[in-house]
């Protein structure tokens, strides 16, 4: 899931440890906010931009995302800011190329995926990020504020301030998890000094933060002084426990079943007796070694071109059931599981509804929720049952990829364990001291309103995930009850 940063976006546990402290991974863009690199091009300003782009030059205000954008011929900038505070963001894009006749303009960003910008109306535009979904609006304003242009103290007191700070204008569940903002600085502000050292500042900061039991936040002081949130019970997995993860697995589909591997192993399908499939997918980031978005985009229609054939999809040898495995999913660009869900249906139909809190004293205000839908693939899909397998380590983009398949028909049933609980992408901001710091400012809505955010997705079958008792034992109680209920299905039991 990722804001402009990210990946949301790595393997095994090393995959949970970028989704629980970069931002599931992650994700793998950076969305505006943060350090900035400057133009090397030489171009000068507006050298390669057309008439119709120069409609984009100008200073710009996101809407939600406590972000400004500077557009000044061929770069963009971006800026953090808060009521009290303006820091350099992370994003700096150059312009590729022209604008369109539409005054679109595409901007390249080191290491991450593209940003593209659009004109739409007097004074306003529409940006996106490639491997994002959904776009952000922004509104032109006359200049950057003065603090943008200052260098800001950076005492142990103003990196408190900015911290809690953009935890006050951002953050959105605050009224739901039950947390006092106010009476947290009201606690903490004191023990803050300009005397205080890193240690004493990086423990208050944890200590504020660890109550929100949120996956998706984290402050990160160095190397080896780090901490992210997640839900209470939630056992992040090492490699031997994802070993034995996968021992378990490969027993419960059963001897002689060969497993197919993609995108340096976050994919993986088998055919199973009775005309099941098994497709699991442990990351939506990171399925090639050069870790671009095109790359993973190109690399997951591989896989799904392999999988999803016509003999699997139509006539008497088509699938009569499907498991699609996201138990142990730390994440990534919220993009591939559309992608995927392309798939698993004949017909559009909506995927989830999204929005980011944008006023800064009104934690119940939020941008207007955009909708993002499903598309049926232009060619062989799967229409039949499913039985989609969940965990905690369900994450992210790996949660957004479950709720984007609830509006198919026919519904899948999931089985296992509640998800996680966070689908926002990652607001990834700077302390003005160095460290840096993330938290979650979107949800993610059904069609009815509501959020999965905190409990996560419960399913319709509880079952034990990867449980001590079951790896010891080689089994694997979701996946036995998953192929149990399909066959069932398959044999015109819905029991």
């Amino acid at each position: 899931m990722n804001g402009p940063r990210r990946p949301r976006r790595t393997g095994g546990a090393a995959v949970f440890l970028a989704a629980l402290t970069a931002l599931t991974t992650t994700a793998a863009c950076a969305a505006p906010g943060g350090p900035v690199r400057a133009d090397r091009s030489g171009a000068s300003p507006g050298a390669s931009a057309s008439a119709s782009s120069q409609s984009l030059e100008g200073v710009w205000q996101m809407d939600g995302y406590g972000t400004l954008v500077t557009i000044k011929g061929r770069s963009l900038r971006t800026y953090e800011t808060t009521a009290m505070s303006c820091l350099p963001g992370s994003v700096t894009g150059t312009r590729a190329g022209r604008s369109d006749g539409h005054g679109r303009s595409v901007f390249t960003v080191p290491d991450s995926a593209p940003i593209t910008v659009v004109p739409a109306g007097s004074g306003h535009a529409r940006l996106s990020i490639e491997d994002t979904a959904g776009h952000r609006g922004l509104r032109r304003v006359d200049a950057l504020p003065d603090r943008c242009r200052k260098r800001p103290p950076s005492d142990p007191r103003a990196v408190f301030d900015v911290f809690w700070q953009t935890f006050a204008e951002n953050y959105p569940f605050f009224r739901a998890k039950k947390i006092d903002w106010s009476a947290v600085r009201d606690r903490y502000r004191p023990r803050i000094t300009a005397k205080t050292t890193d240690d004493e500042l990086f423990a208050v900061l944890r200590e504020m933060i660890e109550p929100l039991y949120d996956a998706h936040t984290r402050v990160i002081a160095g190397p080896d002084r780090w901490f992210a949130g997640k839900r209470p019970g939630t056992v992040l997995p090492t490699p031997e426990s994802t070993a034995r993860i996968d021992e378990a697995i490969a027993a419960n589909l059963g001897p002689g079943v060969t497993q197919r591997r993609w995108a340096q192993g976050k994919l993986t399908y088998a055919d199973l007796p009775g005309r099941i499939g098994y497709f699991r997918v442990t990351q939506f980031a990171g399925y090639t070694k050069k870790g671009d978005y095109a790359g993973d985009v190109a690399e997951l229609d591989r896989a799904l071109d392999a999988v999803f054939t016509k003999a699997r999809t139509q006539g008497p040898k088509a699938l009569r059931g499907l498991i699609v495995d996201v138990r142990l999913n730390g994440g990534g660009a919220d993009p591939l599981g559309l992608r995927i869900a392309s798939r698993l249906t004949d017909r559009p139909y909506p995927a989830y509804r999204k929005r980011a809190r944008n006023n800064p004293d009104e934690p119940g205000r939020f941008t207007t929720p955009q909708p993002l839908q499903v598309r049926p693939h232009r060619g062989p899909v799967y229409t039949g049952p499913i039985a989609v397998l969940t965990g905690r380590l369900t994450i992210s983009a790996g949660e957004t990829f479950t709720q984007s398949l609830i509006g198919r028909s026919p519904s899948p049933t999931r089985i296992g364990e509640n998800t996680q609980g966070v689908f926002s992408d990652v607001l990834d901001r700077a302390l003005p001291n160095g460290w840096s710091f993330g938290l979650p400012n979107e949800e993610f809505l059904t069609a009815d309103g509501h959020t999965f955010d905190g409990p996560g997705i419960p399913p319709a079958i509880p079952t034990p995930v990867f449980t001590e008792e079951d790896l010891t034992a080689h089994r694997d109680s979701a996946l036995t009850r998953a192929r149990a209920y399909l066959s069932q299905r398959a044999h015109g039991n819905d029991s």
